[in-house]
């Protein structure tokens, strides 16, 4: 493990207006610690590097403007293709919807005895004539031509595929191939007319029929057959050589389920896999490359749109992942259907026949969806936020933080001890007059009686017994809030008085925020919330507490959590904080002007990732797996990295590519662990249990570019078996001037403009060069001399 920093705990100068070149746009001074420039998190990324950087996706749905975002095909569709205006489902018959008006133009009805189980649209010489014509295959091996405008079959070869299920039909340039269920492949070549028709002979090849997917890269055949691959080259004379040996992932992965290619990595071949994982081959070696692991779930379909891997999951998600950043970048993710994606199609003919990338997604739940494949709203927000020094003012101030699980003891049980009598003021005076002060309590109220608490608050029978719960639940946080409002007044400066913002309580959650009376007025939209996890999100004994509020033009939310506890319950862990992420349970910002100034990633304001600057706290209960002898050994030795190593918040961090925590970032620990220590004691719990020491209690912040670290460190209370921690964040606050903000922004959709027309430009080319099978040079000088779409023809 790489050798940790040790840590600065030295403070800063008040809060004062800055330049755009302040500390969060230099090299690092002091020892301090940021998300996004300083080499302890480039070291961390590294680390890492075996799954996708998800911190800065974008959660936002990429629509068009204008058009239908969706259409219900009100059937069970089992397959679809699309070709510009026009999107082909099959289900029960064959339909096509117009893409621009959601209207459904045609319904075929093939009958009971007929089962379509491909479909693609036939080639056609001049590309504007594209998505007129399809081609279906059968369940029996009979491939029908039909016509859209007419609305019927024109053509068909019932013994295309003897008796055989037709799985699958691709383009290759003007050529179609069929593959059927036993492995063999046809290839139907264009007639003088430079289309390919039923009435010609095709050449037949075999290849392996236990095959899950396949698709052409280049004039060579990929197929997926269980975890491996297969490489196949059809030959003039009718052979299919097998090129090289068989491929397999040189790391463990589950089923191979989809497969794309992408134009950013023109040499890469990608399949998904059914465990999360994709494998990456040399299209020019024939050599699998790397495995790398996208998550845990399911990946039903993938397809290269652009220069990004779009994929689709069981979940029903979409992520678009840049492969050429290592590691991989995910640039997007949004909830695109309630159910599980079926497949993701980038349709290259909507260049040239509605001038734009379209993709299309359809779900189990029998709607497909059309998404802008160029990401307009996403450039134009990323372009915006590179340029905010021109249209904003700045300013730093700074916030202490202090988490601590309090074993439900009461403020006049800190005056036992000497040491104790000083907590708080030793914390409030670890830095010098800041500007947010917040404090986040666990289990405030005793929670060995939770059982009877939860029954208490859930049965009606007892409404008096919890009514006492209450008031007693009450008074304790009433008690605390005013030890911490008098405790402020008296080791904070006078002349800058400071007043209570917000506090909040949850079954033993408490949180307490204060900030200096001078800023009160610069603050607005002020919103809480609470998720409740315990007793399966009933019962708040475990959850959060969420307080979000805008200081200036900038977002700042803080989470006080507390998560399942026991050793081996790290799954439950996950789960918590999965859902406390994914909550929406802020308030949503109604206004898009608005939403693009005060939040991030896409979002409205509804979840927490949305705000520009996060700062979590709280118990989250992740141990240290080891026997407690040798964890007490490395402590009392001070091995601290040792022990990091066997973290599990840490560990999940680097193995699990689901975990939501990999968005935050955390100081490097330089103290021993918080958790558990007998009450009243320096000794490590010695009670029957003798659970094994850990760093239960954290401090987390997110925030790229706007957030640093000063200090991160524990403060000894004996009163509780937990040691409290605390942690100052510097944070740079942004004032936008909306008269500037106008003049960046036609700016910034004059440049898109531009980029969009070379973005069109390349996406002519991939659909020459990858559709049409012209070679790159001929393709360019076609597209310089404007004489497409006619000179398609010469290619015949």
């Amino acid at each position: 493990m790489h050798k940790i920093p040790i840590l600065h705990e030295n403070g800063h100068k008040s809060s004062s207006s800055i330049s755009s070149s302040s500390a969060f746009g230099t090299s690092m001074e002091n020892g301090l610690h940021t998300d996004d420039s300083d080499d302890a998190a480039a070291i961390e990324q590294d680390r890492l590097s075996e799954y996708p950087d998800l911190s800065q996706a974008n959660r936002r749905r990429p629509v068009f403007r204008t058009g239908p975002h969706e259409i219900n095909c009100k059937t069970d569709v089992r397959l679809f293709t699309v070709s510009g205006h026009y999107v082909c489902t099959v289900s029960s018959s064959t339909k096509v919807w117009n893409v621009s008006t959601g209207e459904c133009i045609m319904n075929l009805s093939h009958g009971e005895t007929t089962k379509i189980t491909a479909v693609s649209f036939k080639p056609s010489v001049d590309i504007l004539d594209e998505g007129a014509v399809l081609w279906l295959g059968t369940s029996n091996g009979e491939l029908l031509e039909v016509d859209i405008a007419s609305q019927r079959v024109i053509d068909s070869r019932a013994s295309a595929h003897t008796k055989k299920e037709i799985v699958k039909i691709y383009r290759h340039g003007y050529e179609l191939w069929t593959l059927d269920e036993s492995g063999k492949l046809q290839i139907w070549a264009p007639d003088p007319s430079g289309i390919p028709n039923l009435r010609n002979s095709p050449t037949t090849f075999r290849i392996n029929n236990k095959h899950t997917y396949s698709l052409i890269v280049g004039s060579q055949l990929w197929v997926g057959a269980g975890k491996n691959v297969y490489v196949y080259s059809p030959t003039p004379d009718g052979r299919t050589d097998i090129l090289g040996r068989t491929l397999s992932p040189t790391k463990p992965a589950g089923e191979i389920t989809c497969g794309t290619v992408v134009n950013s990595e023109p040499d890469k071949v990608f399949f998904g896999h059914n465990d999360g994982k994709v494998s990456i081959y040399s299209a020019s070696s024939l050599q699998c490359l790397d495995v790398v692991s996208v998550s845990l779930y399911k990946i039903n379909s993938m397809c290269g749109v652009g220069d990004y891997l779009w994929t689709g999951f069981k979940t029903g998600m979409i992520y678009v992942y840049d492969v050429q950043s290592k590691p991989w970048r995910a640039i997007k993710d949004w909830q695109a259907h309630e159910t599980p994606v079926v497949e993701v199609i980038g349709d290259r003919t909507s260049i040239w026949k509605v001038d734009r990338l379209q993709v299309i997604s359809l779900g189990t739940d029998n709607y497909l969806k059309v998404w802008d494949g160029m990401l307009e709203e996403d450039w134009l927000e990323a372009r915006m936020a590179k340029y905010d020094v021109e249209y904003c003012n700045f300013r730093e101030i700074r916030a202490l933080v202090c988490t601590w699980n309090a074993g439900a003891s009461k403020p006049q049980d800190l005056l036992n001890d000497s040491q104790d009598a000083k907590f708080l003021e030793n914390v409030i005076t670890s830095i010098d007059s800041p500007d947010i002060l917040v404090f986040g309590f666990q289990e405030l109220v005793d929670l060995e009686d939770k059982k009877i608490t939860a029954k208490s608050l859930l049965k009606s029978s007892k409404k008096k017994r919890a009514q006492v719960t209450q008031e007693r639940m009450s008074h304790q946080y009433r008690l605390w809030q005013k030890q911490l409002m008098k405790s402020i007044e008296q080791f904070m400066p006078r002349d800058e008085p400071y007043i209570l913002l917000h506090s909040a309580n949850l079954v033993g959650l408490f949180t307490c925020i204060f900030i200096k009376q001078s800023e009160r007025n610069n603050i607005r939209n002020l919103a809480a919330a609470t998720v409740k996890r315990g007793l399966g999100g009933l019962h708040g004994n475990k959850g959060a507490l969420v307080v979000r509020f805008l200081l200036d033009d900038s977002s700042l939310c803080f989470i006080n959590c507390h998560l399942a506890a026991g050793q081996s319950h790290t799954i439950s862990r996950n789960n918590d904080i999965a859902a406390i992420l994914e909550a929406n349970s802020l308030p949503i910002e109604t206004d898009r002007s608005a939403r693009s100034d005060m939040f991030v990633g896409g979002g409205d304001g509804s979840m927490i990732l949305d705000h520009e600057i996060c700062i979590l706290n709280g118990d989250l209960n992740y141990r240290i797996d080891g026997h407690r002898d040798s964890v007490i050994h490395k402590i009392k030795h001070n091995e601290i990295d040792a022990l990091l190593d066997r973290d599990q918040l840490l560990v999940e961090r680097k193995r699990n590519p689901g975990f939501r925590l990999r968005v935050f970032h955390e100081m490097p620990i330089r103290f021993a662990p918080t958790y558990k220590y007998d009450v009243g004691t320096d000794t490590y719990d010695t009670s029957e249990k003798k659970r094994v020491p850990a760093w239960c209690d954290r401090l987390l912040f997110r925030g790229l570019g706007r957030i640093k670290q000063l200090d991160y460190r524990r403060h000894e209370v004996r009163v509780s078996d937990h040691r409290p921690v605390s942690g100052t964040f510097l944070i740079r606050l942004k004032t936008v001037i909306p008269s500037r903000k106008a003049v960046v922004w036609e700016r910034s959709v004059k440049e898109y403009r531009q980029v969009k027309q070379k973005m069109l430009h390349e996406a002519k080319l991939d659909f020459l060069i990858s559709i049409c099978g012209y070679e790159r040079g001929e393709a360019e000088r076609l597209l310089s001399q404007e004489i497409l779409p006619s000179a398609v023809k010469g290619l015949q």
